[in-house]
């Protein structure tokens, strides 16, 4: 092991890199494989057809919309329940086909009611539902492929997709309707092609595991995103009136930009923490201070909850993708929950925002107490979520008996758990304890630089660090500390 002077050269290092390692980080985090970023299509096709569109489709209803939603909750339901049977996704054709044929026969219905307005009357209902199914295997799509990164590069490549989701969405304006049309048919075609293009670029030890997890639900993440999105439905109504849909609004679009150019040139030492400590006083001024008092106008109220709900959706991408990269969990049947809980408690904000405004006997004191409620949920999950160390917690799961079929898998769960147990134990950093894991995995110090998308020599001096804390030597050392059998480490490495 290095000397103390060479392991504090290192600490400082990472304390305060020179501007070259910031350029390198920088270069390493804009050098996003273009596949990464397809998740953006679908957002983009999900605000034109369905949600806070542009477009005057004759059979865009909110029964239409809520034909949408339901079916995507039902399907991802669905999903959640036959994971077992159906899954992984990555290695199978069907998902593919079927969301892809689904997306596009619900895009063209939709369009066709432009054309002939007779249509209208069923036509909506019929994209709806068809749209509904194939947009919740578009999304556990998705979401199993980011469960299969570390979480640098799922908030990296997560944050960059919104922002070029919206971007699609500014370019397609310009579109005449027979243009508009063309190109709206192929977001779902290319954004299938580019996930089953990302899961081709993993090594095959990366890919989603053909083994099943037999997990708890992670009700802390769940209640929080539940919590969120059900504020946001109570402001969803009047955040579409303007020039701009749910997917392309300036605080979703900001709040992406911020997270991703924090992760590109922090690199490990971005606090993830930030986010939901900068959404939280964002999302109190967009339900509680505008009705109370009136002082903030509505594009601003609007701008903070679109920039809370985004940070939030980020920050669960990146509690339940680590879930799935740290101990071999199923993406469809954990994301499937996520993503139902999270459709049914923002339709129920959208009901209850509809049913206070409907009643003329509640009057402004109706909006006021359905604001301050919300509120209330709003802080009780963040202080859910502050009850937890880092995003290498389980968020209130734990694995069940007899929930996998592959001594394999039994073993990356213990070695994830004991890494865990000695970060706890020694004191190591955030940082230093996803070092430790990726050791731990027998990967080399190169393909650490390169996951964690850290600067040349700073993966080093972790380890250095590490080793230090650990009073060891050697990696055989940290082996033995972690139980890992030795002719186990010799053949992976």
């Amino acid at each position: 092991m290095a000397d103390c002077a060479s392991t504090t050269e290192g600490a400082s290092q990472e304390t305060a890199p020179d501007r070259g390692s910031l350029l390198r980080r920088a270069q390493a985090a804009f050098a996003i494989p273009l596949v990464f970023l397809g998740l953006g299509l679908y957002r983009a096709w999900i605000e034109i057809v369905f949600v806070g569109t542009f477009v005057s489709f004759p059979s865009a209803t909110v029964t239409v919309r809520d034909f949408f939603d339901w079916t995507m909750v039902a399907t991802a339901i669905a999903c959640t329940l036959l994971a077992r049977r159906i899954g992984p996704f990555f290695n199978k054709r069907a998902p593919f086909v079927l969301g892809g044929v689904a997306l596009t026969v619900s895009t063209v219905l939709m369009f066709a009611s432009c054309w002939v307005p007779t249509l209208a009357s069923w036509s909506g209902y019929v994209a709806a539902v068809v749209g509904g199914f194939g947009i919740a295997l578009m999304i556990l799509v998705w979401s199993e492929l980011y469960g299969c990164l570390n979480p640098l590069r799922v908030a990296l490549y997560y944050s960059a997709s919104i922002v070029v989701g919206a971007l699609v969405l500014y370019v397609y304006r310009g579109f005449m309707l027979p243009w508009l049309f063309v190109m709206t048919t192929l977001l779902p075609a290319v954004s299938l092609v580019a996930a089953r293009r990302g899961f081709s670029l993993l090594p095959p030890p990366e890919r989603p595991a053909t083994t099943w997890t037999q997990f708890s639900v992670p009700w802390k993440a769940v209640l929080f995103m539940a919590a969120y999105a059900f504020g946001y439905g109570l402001m969803e109504g009047g955040m579409y009136v303007g020039s701009f849909g749910p997917h392309s609004a300036p605080g979703a679009v900001c709040v992406a930009a911020l997270v991703f150019l924090g992760v590109a040139f922090r690199g490990g030492r971005f606090d993830f923490s930030l986010i939901y400590r900068f959404a939280l006083p964002l999302t109190v001024i967009a339900l509680f201070l505008v009705p109370v008092f009136g002082h903030v106008p509505g594009q601003a109220a609007n701008f903070c909850m679109a920039a809370a709900y985004t940070a939030q959706s980020i920050l669960i991408m990146l509690i339940c993708a680590n879930i799935c990269y740290r101990y071999g969990v199923s993406a469809v049947w954990l994301f499937g929950i996520e993503r139902g809980v999270r459709q049914v408690f923002m339709w129920l904000g959208r009901v209850m925002a509809d049913g206070v405004e409907s009643f003329e006997a509640f009057d402004a004191m109706g909006d006021v107490a359905v604001s301050v409620l919300a509120v209330v949920a709003v802080v009780f999950a963040t202080m859910l979520l502050l009850s937890e160390r880092d995003l290498s917690s389980r968020w209130g799961a734990n694995f069940l008996a007899g929930g996998t079929d592959s001594a394999d898998m039994i073993r990356k769960q213990e070695l994830a758990d004991r890494c865990t147990e000695i970060a706890r134990t020694y004191k190591l950093s955030a940082r230093e304890e996803e070092v430790l894991l990726l050791l731990a995995q027998h990967k080399t110090v190169g393909i650490i630089e390169r996951e964690l998308l850290i600067a040349n020599g700073t993966a080093k001096a972790h380890v250095r660090h590490i080793y230090q804390k650990l009073d060891i030597h050697t990696r055989q050392e940290l082996f033995d500390l972690l139980g890992i059998d030795q002719r186990e480490a010799a053949s992976q490495d």
